[in-house]
């Protein structure tokens, strides 16, 4: 179990990351690496991470490898474009997140290799032919949490708050991984004391009226999936669920950093640290199609006790000891 650290809302971070033997890079060579993503343009975690492990390999930003960083600021349909964009800059690798991030990248080129440090269920997403032999121009890893994972986060928020009997699930309904997760969600709660009460989220405008519908649904907490799109608007989300007294689980460390309750996933930093590893074979000479689609090896759990204060919410100690970081 990695150490458990206790960090402050705005102290960033307490992650580091062992830098490995450098590589050796063939001499002269500077190499071209696009990075597509829906965010908007922030310094992130997992940007940290990426770089940080293509520094553990011996790529030096700057020297002999560029990152040609492409932001959609939230909108989906700036994705194509951007895509594009790195495609006629003939960069030698592009680098996604999310579905649709990869599918964008996807319909921008056959031939540039892509690696999705988080893919939803991919297979059944048409994203590669099979996790053993992924066949097309793109790898990466799965995320696609099965029944255990997803029940977690229902039995961390009935354990923090015993009386729940009924919560949401925010889902976007564009992202189609997402609509297998809910119904596993759906199938999953009620055994566990749970109704569910799922609701759709375009985006921001629709973020409004999806809490009006928890509310008026008697929501006493809600679970948010995975979902780039919904993700960008975290400080949005966090704010409407303080001031409807709603505590909120999810995936994502920096979901907990922005103000929910608690998350729990797969370490996405970790993930996005270990592409640079593909991005290394695939230099090398290693085509995607042969190179295996991977699943994630580290969970972390994060608890915001800041939170957990501003909502009157005892989180009980069994559950603190559990978590990798606590943040008050």
């Amino acid at each position: 179990m990695r150490r458990r650290e206790f960090i402050t809302l705005f102290g960033g971070t307490a992650a580091t990351w062992p830098l490995a033997t450098r590589a050796q890079q063939p001499a002269g060579r500077v190499y071209r690496v696009g990075y597509l993503s829906i965010a908007f343009g922030e310094r992130s975690y997992s940007i940290e991470a990426f770089e940080d492990g293509l520094r553990s390999l011996g790529y030096r930003v700057g020297e002999n490898v560029t990152i040609e960083y492409r932001f959609a600021n939230g909108e989906l349909d700036r994705l194509p474009a951007l895509a594009a964009d790195l495609v006629r800059l003939r960069v030698d690798i592009i680098v996604t997140g999310f579905n649709p991030i990869t599918e964008a990248a996807m319909k921008a080129t056959t031939t540039i290799p892509i690696v999705m440090p988080i893919g939803l269920d991919p297979v059944r997403a048409g994203l590669v032919a099979s996790l053993a032999r992924p066949g097309g121009n793109v790898t990466g890893f799965t995320v696609d949490p099965g029944g255990e994972i997803l029940a977690k986060r229902f039995e961390m928020l009935k354990e923090t708050l015993p009386n729940l009997s009924r919560v949401g699930i925010l889902f976007n309904p564009d992202v189609a991984a997402t609509r297998s997760r809910l119904t596993s969600m759906m199938e999953i709660a009620p055994a566990l004391g749970l109704t569910t009460i799922p609701v759709e989220a375009r985006g921001l405008e629709a973020l409004e009226e999806a809490f009006a519908i928890l509310v008026q649904e008697g929501a006493q907490a809600f679970v948010m999936q995975g979902d780039s799109l919904l993700f960008n608007y975290r400080s949005q989300i966090v704010e409407m669920a303080l001031k409807n007294r709603l505590p909120a689980a999810s995936i994502q460390r920096e979901l907990a950093e922005a103000g929910f309750l608690l998350t729990y996933g797969a370490d996405i930093g970790d993930l996005f640290r270990r592409s640079a590893g593909y991005i290394d074979k695939i230099f090398k000479g290693a085509k995607p199609a042969d190179l295996p689609v991977e699943q994630p090896t580290k969970f972390e759990l994060v608890i915001n006790l800041k939170t957990a204060n501003a909502l009157g919410i005892t989180v009980p100690p069994t559950l603190l000891t559990r978590a990798d970081e606590v943040i008050e």
